[in-house]
């Protein structure tokens, strides 16, 4: 059986701050690393930033800075998503990591062109510099990107190209069998489409003379890595190196759906042409919307999870996002539903089923139990997670959460005048208490520690102590 278990988020494109789309990924990352820890003991987390390419290159013209002053603040804002949404990651790369990620990613180059998939040509085509990536007419709208609303450049000159028309049927393959499993189904669907008319080669470098900001081809100075050829390898670099990763490829890849082509067509290309194990799973969520529209700083109504965390607290902020939005589907931000799930399912619901039963049960002693603590989920429960469905898990620990409260109006032990009987139902409700707390642990970990503190089991002794309210109610 397994014993330990490697995941990785994408790594976040450093030429701004961290907006709330990142932190939802980082959250359902960090929720099966604990989920892993907790079933195998270990798991390795790898998180990180994007630091190269054109787009970084002019925004910090733009802002007056160079291109590392640019990246250095941004990722510090990145390392301190750690901090304030309570994450566990165990490792943060960054692309422009000489020491560390350089020698890998001109490895991997080197392999790719020892295995003759490597090859240079003049080049003219639509470059959107949004994307970090040339488009075709199809992927326009009235000459514009879809995405970023501009018009691609017209860009000629002289790249590398990787030949990953070659893989397309190999890839196919792979993603067919479910040796790279895509997930959810519909995303597979769309990868299987895309492979079906065939894959192009891809455009792998730009002139260093246009484009020095990135890594350099190894034995080519006039060429600089494309950010994609380059980045990618930030899973196997941030890991430790080739022999690492061959040891153990990445579990799962938590992306976001606008780069799905570039980790279930591109990568696995490389990563096949290279002679490198393939990753196991690609699972994919979909965007937030705010109030029904896409964030945009020009509409201006992009959520900073930094300001989030600090009006609500941070595993409030990890319950909406976790809860509220579809793992596998775009959902919708607003602070309405935001202080409703609070209100409703937080401080009404879990807060106050701990608040009643700490209240009663501090004044009754030391009680015996002979619980034994079960971090295990149910066949549902661990069947949702590879279904990548985590809402629907929360979904379900709630269910618990009413049952008991019910159960709780039901058999009013504030009215009950035996104490042994008393003693019986404050054990029995504290025993299912403790049971969702570690349901909870990956989820609201912070959460989950406070209620424990609260319901303390040791050698069969129950001690019970009212502690503050877990979610205060908002006005």
């Amino acid at each position: 059986m397994q014993k330990k278990f490697y995941l990785t988020t994408s790594i976040a494109y450093a030429n701004g701050a961290p907006h709330i789309g990142f932190a939802l990924e980082s959250l359902q990352a960090d929720v099966y690393a604990r989920y892993f820890k907790n079933k195998f003991g270990e798991s390795f987390f790898l998180t990180g930033t994007d630091e190269h390419g054109s787009k970084i290159a002019r925004t910090a013209e733009v802002v007056g800075k160079t291109p590392k002053e640019l990246v250095d603040e941004n990722a510090d804002k990145f390392k301190e998503l750690k901090n304030s949404l309570n994450l566990s990651w165990n490792n943060f790369i960054r692309t422009s990591d000489q020491k560390n990620h350089w020698p890998v990613a001109q490895e991997v180059w080197k392999r790719l062109e020892s295995s003759g998939d490597l090859y240079r040509k003049s080049y003219k085509g639509l470059y959107c510099v949004g994307h970090e990536a040339f488009v075709t007419q199809k992927d326009l709208v009235d000459g514009k990107c879809i995405d970023h609303k501009k018009e691609p450049e017209l860009i000629e000159e002289e790249n590398w190209f990787f030949k990953l028309s070659k893989y397309t049927k190999k890839i196919e393959e792979k993603i067919k069998s479910e040796e790279l499993k895509i997930v959810p189904g519909t995303r597979k669907n769309e990868v299987l489409s895309l492979l079906k008319d065939g894959l192009e080669d891809v455009s792998f470098s730009r002139p260093s003379k246009d484009l020095s900001w990135g890594v350099p081809v190894p034995g080519d100075d006039s060429q600089t890595m494309y950010v994609w050829a380059d980045a990618l390898s930030n899973y196997i670099s941030g890991y430790g190196g080739i022999e690492k990763w061959e040891e153990h490829p990445a579990d799962i890849h938590f992306i976001g759906k606008d780069i799905l082509r570039f980790h279930a067509a591109i990568w696995p290309g490389m990563l096949l042409s290279a002679g490198i194990k393939l990753p196991k799973a690609i699972y994919v969520h979909g965007h937030i919307l705010v109030s029904g529209e896409k964030m945009s700083k020009s509409v201006g109504n992009v959520v900073d999870p930094f300001e989030l965390v600090k009006k609500y607290g941070t595993d409030p902020v990890r319950y909406y996002l976790l809860r509220e939005i579809a793992s596998a589907q775009d959902g919708d931000f607003t602070y309405e539903k935001f202080e409703e799930r609070y209100n409703g399912d937080l401080a009404n619901g879990l807060g106050n089923l701990v608040a009643r039963v700490s209240t009663i049960g501090q004044n009754l002693g030391e009680l015996k139990s002979s619980f034994k603590e079960n971090k295990d989920y149910s066949e549902e429960n661990n069947k949702l997670f590879d279904k990548f469905e985590l809402n629907k898990i929360l979904e379900n620990i709630w269910k618990e959460i009413h049952e008991l409260d019910k159960k709780i109006n039901d058999e009013k032990p504030w009215a009950e005048k035996d104490e042994v009987a008393l003693k019986e139902k404050i054990e029995n409700y504290s025993e299912r208490i403790i049971y969702i707390a570690n349901l909870l642990n990956p989820f609201l970990p912070e959460t989950s520690e406070k209620i424990k503190n609260q319901f303390k089991l040791s050698d069969n002794k129950l001690n019970i102590t009212k502690g503050e309210g877990l979610f205060p109610r908002l006005k």
